[in-house]
């Protein structure tokens, strides 16, 4: 019987979220046979990309990337057309059609997909944290109970969108928690999704890397910042409410 096991890598310079998403709409597909997902998040440097590209050839497949940097994009054909195994940019074909009929060249920007189009000022609250920081779930918590509540993902080397240095009416509240814990909640995340789980998003140094830099974004903006390591979402929600309250407080006094 022929061999119906495969491997595919998946290849991003940022949360490899679009790649894997393409990846799977093609793969569902097919029937009768099992795909081991390879995810490579946040690769950006000529260096990380080589070693991905030995570990392609070990666990031999497709690759699917979204890369912006053309250096990337050229260290990805090279190695596959040595390999002799196929990949795909899974955005070039659009992109180029796009700059065609807009007479002009995109910005090379990894993750900038995830940046907020939107006018913000319209929340309660705005979460900003890195990924696996809880964001989500604590704000579905605060619409459950009445609050308009956004977040902002930090993505590394992605500035954070312009509307958040803007914005005065809502509450910015920066979320962290430690590298550690953080390292294992992303680990169990990928094993969940079946996807490769030694990757720059769950390296400890990168993850260490993300938290200090978050830091120093929230003290640099003067934001309130919440440690949820011990914290479950109802308290993080809780200690949010609270801050609502104090603010709502101050700002009735002033008038």
């Amino acid at each position: 019987m022929a061999n119906r096991n495969f491997h595919v890598h998946l290849v991003s310079d940022s949360t490899g979220e679009t790649v894997s998403s393409v990846a799977r709409a093609c793969l569902v597909q097919y029937e009768g046979i099992f795909v081991q997902e390879h995810v490579w998040s946040l690769v950006r440097t000529k260096g990380q990309m080589e070693k991905v590209m030995v570990e392609v050839e070990r666990n031999r497949g497709p690759v699917l990337y979204t890369l912006v940097d053309p250096e990337l994009r050229d260290v990805v054909r090279d190695s596959c057309r040595q390999l002799q195994l196929p990949c795909v940019g899974v955005l070039d074909q659009a992109m180029s059609v796009l700059a065609v009929h807009f007479h002009s060249k995109s910005e090379q920007w990894p993750g900038r997909q995830h940046q907020l189009d939107h006018d913000l000022e319209d929340a309660d609250v705005i979460l900003v944290g890195p990924s696996r920081t809880s964001k989500t779930p604590t704000c579905v918590y605060l619409a459950n109970r009445g609050v308009r509540a956004a977040n902002v993902p930090l993505v590394p080397e992605v500035p954070p969108p312009p509307e958040l240095e803007s914005s005065t009416r809502p509450l910015i509240v920066g979320l962290i928690t430690d590298p550690e814990r953080l390292v294992q909640i992303r680990v169990n995340r990928l094993r969940l999704l079946q996807q490769e789980t030694e990757t720059e998003y769950t390296d400890m140094e990168q993850v260490q890397r993300e938290i200090q830099e978050a830091r120093r974004l929230y003290a640099r903006r003067k934001w309130a910042t919440i440690d949820v390591t011990r914290r479950s979402i109802e308290e993080t929600a809780a200690a949010i409410l609270q801050m609502l309250a104090t603010r709502r407080e101050q700002r009735l006094s002033a008038e």
